[in-house]
């Protein structure tokens, strides 16, 4: 065997010993076999290539030629080129990076924009850069902005010119009106003296005017809400003794069902008795002679009052609009002697947001509807007897007035 090293080659027949014992038997072969045959493998510790071959019959001769420098320029080709693959990687993320921004930018402002609208800012646009694509996406975004904003200030001032219309509508029938509420008490009060025929109209008539005075009466009261005039006036009150004096003012025969410790919140007592009082009448109307409990509950920061009745209840796809202006449930009721406007519900609802709290109608298990008006809590009285279902004496806690009816 013949060393060539790093100097000329020489023969070490001693210290080449461990490699011949060492050699592949893939290498073997091939050389016994008159090829001419290679191998990578250590050799007395170092990397070396082995090159084996045999001439004829004569012996075979194997070269061992130290691989050191070549193996060490080979790492040195590894870790340049894997730092070049980082830097090259690297290069190509900020690139990457600086493109999507680029790219993303518009998008991530017409993100910003639509929500802006969505909050009703309508004036909210995007700037246009360029004749891409995306610039031509900015100036549709905008031009459908334009025409959004434009679509709802023609119907603000739709819905102002109704508003005005209706207020004054409302405002110039006052006056006449009063003078026949005036004239339906007069006739109201020589009913016993008519003829059965004509008596019957005149209750017709006075019924009539009494719910043209009351239609006019929530429309005036709905223009205030739509014009923003309406302000709640709040004072401390026993939720209890009002919600008890509405009942029986309203609907004497309905159960009361009071929490044991009165409960104190800041709100108006007039406005409580339109929310109490037209959830009454909406159960004596729409569920006569049907069973009606009305609950006072107390929670940690809010209190309920809840009006079930035991009623043909509603559809639960009408649930939702129970609260919209003039919807009636029961189409059928429109023209029948107790039928209502359909704005007692839409005023109750109007009543509660000004007062922070909310309703909300769910059907009841059996039949019926219940209504509960959610009202924020301040604070609480001292605990005491509360087991009544009766109002209690008058004190100084404010109670509301009945509406007067013709």
């Amino acid at each position: 065997m013949v060393d060539f090293g790093d100097a000329d080659p020489f023969v070490q027949p001693s210290s080449l010993f461990p490699v011949l014992a060492g050699l592949p038997a893939g290498l073997r072969q091939t050389v016994d076999a008159g090829r001419l045959g290679y191998s990578w493998q250590a050799a007395n510790g170092r990397p070396s290539l082995i090159v084996g071959g045999r001439q004829g019959d004569g012996p075979a001769v194997y070269l061992v030629v130290d691989a050191s420098p070549l193996e060490n320029a080979l790492g040195q080709l590894r870790a340049g080129l894997v730092a070049a693959g980082l830097i090259a990687v690297l290069v190509a993320l900020v690139t990457a990076g600086f493109i999507a921004r680029r790219i993303l930018r518009p998008i991530a402002s017409g993100s910003v924009a639509a929500g802006r609208i969505a909050a009703g800012d309508l004036g909210a646009r995007l700037p246009v850069q360029g004749r891409d694509e995306l610039a031509a996406w900015a100036g549709e975004f905008n031009r459908m902005a334009d025409s959004l904003e434009s679509t709802v200030e023609r119907l603000q001032a739709a819905q102002g010119q109704n508003r005005r219309f209706v207020a004054d509508v409302s405002h110039e029938l006052r006056t006449p009106l009063t003078a026949l509420v005036a004239e339906a008490s007069i006739i109201e009060a020589g009913l016993d003296r008519l003829e059965p025929d004509a008596r019957r109209a005149a209750e017709l008539l006075v019924g009539d005017i009494r719910r043209l005075r009351i239609l006019v009466e929530d429309l005036m009261e709905l223009s205030r809400f739509d014009a923003q005039a309406e302000a709640p006036r709040l004072e401390p009150l026993d939720l209890g003794r009002v919600v008890s004096a509405i009942v029986a003012t309203r609907l004497p025969e309905a159960r009361t069902i009071l929490p044991e410790a009165p409960v104190v919140i800041e709100s108006d007592v007039r406005r409580l008795d339109r929310i109490i009082g037209n959830l009454l009448d909406n159960a004596r109307v729409h569920a006569p002679g049907a069973p009606v409990e009305v609950t006072v509950s107390a929670g940690d920061d809010q209190v309920s009052v809840v009006v079930a009745d035991r009623g043909p209840g509603a559809a639960a796809d009408a649930l939702p609009r129970l609260f919209d202006r003039f919807y009636k449930a029961d189409p059928s009721r429109a023209s029948s002697a107790t039928s209502t406007s359909g704005l007692g519900l839409a005023i109750a609802a109007e009543h509660a947001t000004l007062l922070g709290g909310s309703i909300r109608a769910e059907t009841r298990p059996g039949g019926g509807l219940a209504f509960t008006v959610r009202l924020p809590v301040t604070r609480s009285l001292p605990a005491g007897d509360r087991a009544d279902t009766g109002p209690r004496e008058a004190s100084s806690m404010s109670e509301p007035t009945p509406r007067s009816e013709p």
